[in-house]
């Protein structure tokens, strides 16, 4: 079964609007009256809790690629922490990212890095595209998981609920850093992995399409710009395969491992 796709795609006028509207409450944090380290740092916190380890261990790894397994808390509370990144809800982000990598680069691949740097860094997303009618097909498995029902219908609720305590704890300048600012750092720190990392580095294996190994990448987004090894072994709970391939996400499995937090860890065979 295929896609349908078209080249004439309706914008999708409500994210559209969604992300003008987070870039313009993020340029509210040049005000002076907005700074504070404190907000600064609770930024970063959550850049760190919901992109590194919501979106890159949790959606991507653990959920996507099924590359190791947890305890269903763990696996809830990463999720968790994956749906506050506010790049839709688990079930929808899930979906899509394994259509891109059944169709790597080609017309039915949502963010086609064929289609140039701007539509697969963000451009795909103001627009209807057709792959999202296919994505109950590929996650059939989370589905009928009403903690992933809760977080993809509510995950907007969520983004609120974390606000408003932004908002007792630290006051504006706070969820300016927390939500404005940290949501629309994660969104391009992730969205260069469909970009530059189809585009920018060094390819050390035959992926079958256009992923790169790209350093800066890996550094931004915790061992995800490692991305053309990630397309040649899609199960590797590893990314980074060189030792000077520095992987945070991978030290972070190693250590649920210690813990005994994370069994069946599955690592790429670069002999095969």
């Amino acid at each position: 079964m295929t896609i349908a796709t078209s080249t004439k795609l309706k914008i999708n006028w409500v994210n559209t609007l969604f992300f003008a509207a987070l870039h313009i409450g993020a340029l509210f944090a040049l005000l002076p009256s907005n700074f504070s380290w404190n907000a600064v740092g609770v930024g970063l916190l959550l850049y760190w809790i919901t992109g590194g380890l919501g979106i890159t261990l949790g959606f991507h790894r653990l959920v996507t690629h099924r590359s190791f397994q947890t305890p269903k808390w763990l696996e809830y509370l990463l999720v968790l922490f994956g749906t506050l990144a506010c790049q839709g809800g688990p079930i929808e982000w899930v979906g899509t990212h394994r259509i891109h990598h059944l169709h790597s680069d080609t017309e039915q691949d949502p963010h086609d890095s064929n289609k140039g740097f701007w539509w697969s860094h963000m451009g795909w997303l103001i627009y209807h595209a057709p792959a999202h009618a296919e994505v109950p097909r590929f996650t059939k498995d989370i589905a009928d998981d009403p903690v992933y029902q809760f977080l993809q219908k509510y995950f907007i609720l969520v983004q609120v609920a974390l606000g408003l305590l932004l908002l007792a704890i630290g006051g504006w300048p706070m969820v300016v850093w927390g939500i404005f600012v940290r949501i629309v750092w994660v969104y391009h720190c992730t969205w260069l992995v469909n970009s530059a990392t189809h585009k920018f580095g060094y390819r050390t294996h035959e992926s079958g399409d256009r992923s790169t190994n790209c350093w800066w990448v890996a550094l931004l987004v915790f061992g995800e710009g490692w991305h053309n090894n990630h397309h040649a072994f899609q199960y590797s709970a590893r990314h980074g395969l060189e030792w000077w391939e520095i992987d945070m996400t991978w030290m972070t499995i190693q250590l649920l491992q210690v813990l005994g937090l994370a069994t069946n860890v599955k690592l790429a065979d670069k002999k095969s």
